[in-house]
């Protein structure tokens, strides 16, 4: 009877995490890198499941040149989503071309060329991470910075996985024979099944490292007079209200580059850009809940917010109480007033 091979499920796995991750990122040119990256991590959990699960060797040469596409366009999908345009994205599809090459020339330079792939492109995209942390997702929106900060750092691990189990593999193969690779095949995709779920569960909450939560001592008049250009863009049109917001296009609303915005807050506000509107939203929502009657979920609609997870945290946040326990607060305050009166 056939059965659904393990690399298949851990791969359709990650794609959903990562795919739910990048909900509503519409980053320019990023999406057709995204999309390829997820479908041809699908489809390689596929062919190694088939291959090692039920012997196909004629898929062994189709393996690690699909394997080879996968770290550029991960890559390139990410760096897609910061402010900094990828020069000449065609170099990065040199690793299949060589791999294409080894595979016809020279076999013995399969696996040492996957691992330098796999290393070198989880190297980049982990240094990549590290550039100003979330707020390099500049291209996402603000609510969507965190989830896909934390894809990216996902993949890259994975990336670092992969290459220390394949050059195991390989080394293995060499002295002891291939009898137990199809085992340890499996243990890997449960590690990366593991990791995904794991990583989708786990609560996506804000880098504590970013919240300064007081104003910063570092602040000085050029950082207080890009704040008043950023609070103006805010107001233009209401342009907090709007859910799918980036840091990206406040920063072209106000005619700033998004790292000096963001710098910029830090020091002057000791927010980080995300905190900084939803203060904004989390105002319009206390006088909404102060001077209307409408519901809580269609107040937090009306602010900018999306989720009410993220409502409710950013609501207890900046008022230290729910939205229910501030409008019954409000409403008290002013039947006291009226009863002096």
């Amino acid at each position: 009877m056939l059965s659904i091979p393990l690399p298949f499920i851990a791969g359709l796995v990650f794609v959903l995490v990562i795919h739910h991750s990048l909900k509503g990122v519409e980053a320019r040119g990023s999406r057709r890198y995204f999309l390829a990256f997820l479908v041809l991590y699908a489809l390689q959990g596929m062919i190694v499941g088939i291959h090692f699960g039920y012997g196909v060797a004629a898929l062994a040469p189709v393996q690690p040149v699909t394997a080879s596409i996968m770290p550029p366009l991960a890559y390139l999908a990410f760096r897609g989503l910061t402010d900094v345009d990828v020069p000449k994205p065609w170099h990065h599809f040199w690793p299949p071309v060589l791999m294409i090459l080894a595979i016809f020339l020279l076999p013995v330079l399969i696996d040492p060329l996957l691992l330098v792939i796999f290393l070198a492109y989880g190297v980049a995209l982990w240094r990549l991470t590290r550039t100003d942390g979330e707020e390099m997702m500049t291209q996402a929106s603000l609510q969507r910075m965190r989830p896909a900060f934390r894809a990216a750092r996902l993949t890259a691990a994975l990336m670092f996985l992969f290459a220390a189990s394949d050059a195991g593999i390989a080394i293995y193969a060499v002295f002891r024979g291939t009898a137990i690779v199809p085992s340890v095949v499996a243990i890997i995709n449960l590690l990366a099944l593991a990791a995904s779920l794991l990583f989708s569960m786990a609560p996506v909450v804000p880098d504590a490292s970013r919240t300064i939560g007081k104003r910063a001592a570092a602040s000085n008049p050029q950082d207080e007079a890009i704040v008043g250009r950023v609070l103006a863009a805010l107001e233009d049109g209401n342009l907090y209200r709007d859910e799918n917001l980036s840091l990206a296009r406040i920063a072209r609303k106000a005619g700033i580059p998004a790292r000096d915005l963001s710098s910029a807050i830090n020091r002057s506000a000791g927010l980080n850009v995300s905190q900084f509107v939803n203060n904004r939203r989390i105002a319009e929502a206390c006088r909404l809940l102060e001077e209307t009657g409408k519901s809580a979920t269609s107040i937090m609609l009306e602010a900018g917010f999306s989720t009410k997870s993220n409502f409710n945290r950013e609501f207890r946040r900046v008022t230290g109480m729910s939205p229910r326990q501030w409008r019954a607060k409000i409403r008290k305050e002013r039947g006291a007033k009226s009863a002096n009166s």
